[in-house]
């Protein structure tokens, strides 16, 4: 018995020496790379934690086959806990480098600059790409492991069975999870949304802030965050601001009264604008388009290189209108009008009157037709 742990433990520290080697040479090499290759440097950041346990787990695999000093079921459990690490270990290898793989791809994308459309639409797909590779990933290294363990295939076997009957009852179940999945790939790739658009859903604007394969997060213009099912957005119709261009129209409109000077404004407005960054140069219209009651409505139109900056761009014209108007242009102002009228009442006249029975030929003819047919009476009332 002495003999055989002296083996295995001489057989291990070989096994670990030479997995030290290999660990320093790989280390070394990468360093050497990654002074010209940025890839080199990225992937041994994120994939040397997993790459040095593998290693280990491998080397330590080898000395158990070569001199174990166990035997029977001892000797099972250890080689199928061997086998476990090794596959945990390649799955986080091979997660780590093809995450370190997209993050790489996606650092040419700058969603920080003016023309960032081709940016959110790489980073959109990418995202949701990444969360599918890992989710295939973790479902064949759980896979794996399972099918490692003895009377697993007599398991799958009735499972297999029943499997007709059990796809109908998960697919009942599953019904809102799995369309939400369909969904999320439908966005991803379809480019209704993307990270950074500006939206509005629910009567609510706000910018795409995460999206996944389940749901969708909307971070609001207060902070507060909305989340949506990756249904809403393929079901529900939506108002997406950025989808082809980030570049908008806004309109300032206002009621002013009859006698303002709309030449005035318009020259007022054309000074203004160029004093201010958020104007963009592309539009700049002013319009009476109403002036009906006793209201004259005036619309202004701007433009601006985004949605923050057009709101910005919009108060700033609507202050500076309010300002002119308060300073050069009273007449302007909207104002309530009253006016007070003296009215002299009608004198009836008490010599004539106008009716039914008097006041014309017709209404003594009238008059004459009924009192005629009444009989008259000339002998004196009794006293009483």
């Amino acid at each position: 018995m002495n003999d055989s742990w002296s083996s295995f433990a001489l057989a291990a520290a070989i096994a670990l020496g030479i997995a030290l080697a290999v660990i320093l040479a790989t280390h070394l090499t990468i360093h050497v790379l990654s002074g010209r290759s940025p890839v080199a440097r990225h992937l041994g950041r994120t994939a040397r934690i997993p790459f040095r346990i593998l290693v280990t787990v491998v080397a330590l695999t080898v000395a158990v086959r070569s001199s174990a000093p166990w035997s029977g079921s001892d000797g099972q459990w250890v080689t199928l806990g061997i086998r476990v690490l090794i596959i945990v270990s390649v799955a986080w290898l091979v997660a780590a480098i093809v995450l370190s793989l997209e993050d790489l791809g996606l650092r040419r994308y700058r969603i920080d600059v003016a023309d960032n459309l081709a940016a959110r639409r790489a980073r959109t797909q990418a995202g949701v790409i990444r969360r599918l590779t890992l989710v295939v990933i973790v479902v064949l290294a759980a896979g794996a492991v399972l099918l490692s363990f003895p009377g697993v295939g007599a398991v799958g076997a009735s499972i297999l069975a029943s499997a007709g009957v059990f796809s109908v009852v998960a697919a009942v179940a599953a019904q809102s999870t799995l369309s939400n999945l369909f969904a999320g790939l439908q966005i991803a790739f379809s480019g209704s949304i993307r990270y950074g658009d500006a939206v509005i859903v629910e009567d609510e604007w706000g910018w795409i802030d995460e999206i996944t394969l389940s749901y969708v997060v909307v971070r609001l213009w207060d902070d507060r965050n909305m989340v949506l099912p990756a249904t809403y957005f393929t079901t529900t119709p939506f108002q997406n601001w950025t989808r082809k261009t980030s570049e908008l129209l806004g309109s300032v409109e206002m009621d002013v009264d009859w006698r303002v000077n709309p030449d005035g404004m318009r020259t007022e407005l054309e000074r203004i604008l160029p004093t201010t960054d958020l104007w963009d140069g592309r539009v700049n219209v002013l319009q009476v388009t109403d002036a009906v009651n006793g209201w004259v409505r005036i619309r202004v139109l701007v433009t601006a290189k985004d949605a923050p900056t057009l709101f910005d761009l919009r108060c700033f014209v609507r202050e500076r209108m309010v300002e002119w108007l308060q300073a050069k242009n009273e007449g302007g102002l909207p104002r309530f009008r009253v006016e007070s009228v003296d009215r002299v009442p009608a004198t009836r006249s008490t010599t004539e009157a106008t009716g039914l029975f008097s006041g014309d030929e017709q209404g003594e003819e009238r008059a004459a037709r009924i009192t005629g047919q009444m009989p008259q009476i000339d002998e004196p009332l009794p006293d009483p």
